[in-house]
């Protein structure tokens, strides 16, 4: 578990910002129930309305709890921290890749040859190079917030962990390791993967950085050593795609020979791994990209060639698939965002600062890597490879790109696009379904010290009010009624979204108080084996905007087994949509919700213009907004 560091306000940039607040116990109560009515049967909500209640009646469990919550929150510099990266990480047992780990996928790049393709991974590590360099000088710029409340300051510890974190892999749970900055023991080595073999390269040499032709020069000898056949080792990196319980199992395994406990200190203490990926023989449309930085195509394409507890590892394709594979645990998507921008911007901007370097002799060769294998440890690389095998044949990956309208067209409605795009999200799992389900979109908490994401629950009542009004065949609600109920499930999106990145959501409030109950070895509120609450915490839909500035696009799996997971990047005139699901439900398929969204998006267009034009109408006409239309068609 990282230790927070205790420093009562200032940050490391010397903002003072405010503590994430306890919200009050009733209001949480009431929120909760409020969330859940709409999407749980009339007899269920009332037995859950009625332990909500008793738990938060005057004197009982829900007021203890929260008084020791609120002795907590005086205590720590975040009192949610550790309960949430324990809960939302370190705790699950999941394989990393698919199922945690997000990706970034750059834009497809166009090597002539080989020598090209390590020129581009040469200018990428010196790029990350100078972004730690920056990091390290702590002069990355303060960011404020964007779209509600804007120009609040924002914490930027997460941005101090990027290369600097290391999740162990533990039996029940996982640990998160952070490098505090001692100077002497700062890492001065990345770690390299080639053909499924693992080198050291060491970005330090006589006291300086390597320069891009030295960098390159040491990746063209990694390339040629990973090229012989006869020193080649099994796939090790193949165990961290494992379930993390099996990964912990495997490790000690390795860890009783020397030889493996060498190899495993320097990776875990590296600053960031470069996969140097074979050609998939795939086709890089935007979903075989996606799908390849995902899971690198299983044990027979690139799987192998990756190591998934290191926070960063930046992936360059021979046939020009690349992008970022990050470990989730230490921060959020907007760092991912930043980093992956700023090294964009470095490789096509910088002019190629190939030097002729006369030190380059005089560089000492990468290392490989050594492993020590026995039959034990060669049956846990096979079932490593086969669970993996399943992760990748399970992946149904849907990128989406629409180009009809994008942001503009949004605000021009007067309307938050965060918030529509939530709506149509709910409309198109509407259409597929017939019901709204539990929905997860992270907001930021970082207005707070340490502060991580809370949820916004966007399956609203008002949205399923405007989803019904578009769907029904037998009631015809007239254009004004149905924008009416848009505009009221924007609202209600938007006001959820204020109170969360304030703080005042209830998932983080709700979980801080199971906790403090845990702690106190008290017996689990009834609050909390309810079905109602477990079913509430099964994210069916799990969704997130990333957006960016360089062409470029983020996807991740679904968190359960019949959901989707919905990334989504907004343009000013298009929108890309990353949906995925997995082939072994019955219950999801992700070109069919892509079909639904795109027609959804459509509906909800129409509804717009025909609403604005019925506004600029002359009173008398007879097609006013009050003319009913046919829903759902």
């Amino acid at each position: 578990m990282p230790i927070l560091e205790q420093q009562p306000a200032r940050d490391r940039d010397g903002q003072v910002l405010p503590k994430v607040p306890v919200p009050p116990l009733k209001q949480t109560l009431d929120t909760y129930l409020k969330c859940v009515q709409h999407l749980v049967k009339e007899e269920q909500f009332k037995k859950t309305k009625a332990i909500v209640e008793k738990f938060g009646a005057r004197g009982s469990t829900g007021e203890v709890l929260q008084k020791k919550l609120l002795e907590r929150r005086d205590k720590t510099t975040n009192w949610v921290y550790d309960y949430w990266l324990e809960d939302m990480y370190l705790n699950n047992r999941l394989a990393l890749p698919v199922n945690s780990s997000p990706v970034m996928v750059f834009p497809k790049q166009t090597f002539r040859d080989h020598k090209d393709a390590l020129r581009f991974a040469a200018r990428l590590t010196r790029g990350v190079l100078e972004y730690k360099a920056f990091i390290d000088a702590r002069a990355l710029p303060v960011e404020f917030a964007r779209g509600q409340l804007a120009g609040t300051p924002l914490c930027m510890e997460q941005y101090y962990r990027l290369f600097t974190s290391y999740r162990y892999p533990g039996l029940k749970t996982d640990t998160l390791k952070v490098q505090m900055n001692g100077a002497s023991s700062a890492p001065e080595h990345i770690i390299v993967a080639c053909k499924n073999q693992f080198f050291v390269l060491d970005v330090v040499a006589n006291s300086k950085q390597l320069n891009e032709t030295e960098l390159l020069t040491q990746l063209e000898k990694i390339m040629k050593m990973a090229e012989n056949a006869k020193e080649r080792l099994p796939p090790f990196g193949i165990l961290t795609s494992d379930g993390r319980t099996e990964w912990a199992q495997a490790r000690d395994a390795l860890t009783k020979d020397q030889t493996n406990r060498d190899s495993l200190a320097l990776i875990e203490s590296c600053l960031c791994v470069v996969c140097l990926d074979e050609p998939s023989g795939l086709q890089p449309s935007d979903t075989n990209r996606a799908l390849l930085m995902l899971h690198g195509g299983g044990r027979e394409k690139n799987g192998a060639n990756r190591w998934y507890d290191k926070s960063m590892q930046f992936v360059v394709g021979m046939d020009g698939v690349c992008g970022v594979v990050c470990e989730h645990s230490p921060f959020e998507g907007i760092v991912l965002v930043q980093c992956s921008e700023y090294l964009m911007k470095y490789i096509t901007g910088t002019p190629s600062k190939i030097a002729t370097s006369s030190s380059i002799s005089e560089l000492p060769p990468p290392r490989r890597l050594l492993w020590k294998c026995n039959p034990h440890i060669q049956g846990l690389l096979a079932a490593s490879g086969d669970r993996l095998q399943r992760l990748v044949n399970n992946l149904d990956m849907d990128v989406f790109k629409f180009k009809v309208y994008g942001k503009e067209f949004i605000k021009k409605q007067k309307m938050s696009p965060d918030a529509f795009i939530q709506v149509a999200l709910q409309l198109a799992f509407y259409k597929c379904n017939g019901r709204l389900v539990s929905t997860y979109e992270s907001a930021s908490i970082r207005r707070f010290q340490e502060g991580r994401v809370d949820n916004i629950r966007s399956s609203t009542a008002e949205a399923l009010a405007f989803v019904k009004s578009m769907t029904d065949e037998r009631v015809t609600f007239t254009d004004s009624e149905k924008m009416k109920r848009l505009r009221d499930a924007i609202t209600a999106q938007t006001n959820y979204t204020i109170a969360a990145i304030t703080g005042m959501a209830i998932d983080n409030h709700l979980l801080g108080l199971l906790r403090i109950a845990k702690e106190l070895n008290m017996e689990k509120p009834e609050i909390f084996s309810d079905e109602t609450y477990l079913a509430s915490n099964q994210f069916i839909l799990s969704t997130s905007q990333v957006p960016t500035t360089v062409e470029m696009f983020c996807c991740y799996g679904p968190v359960v087994p019949n959901g989707y997971g919905a990334c989504y990047n907004p343009q000013s005139d298009h929108i890309v949509f990353c949906v995925s699901s997995f082939w072994e439900s019955t219950q999801t398929s992700s070109a069919v919700f892509v079909k639904a969204l795109n027609e959804g998006l459509l509906e909800i267009r129409d509804l717009c213009n025909s609403s604005s034009a019925a506004a600029t109408k002359p009173a008398d006409s007879s097609q006013g907004a009050g003319q009913p239309r046919k829903s759902g068609k």
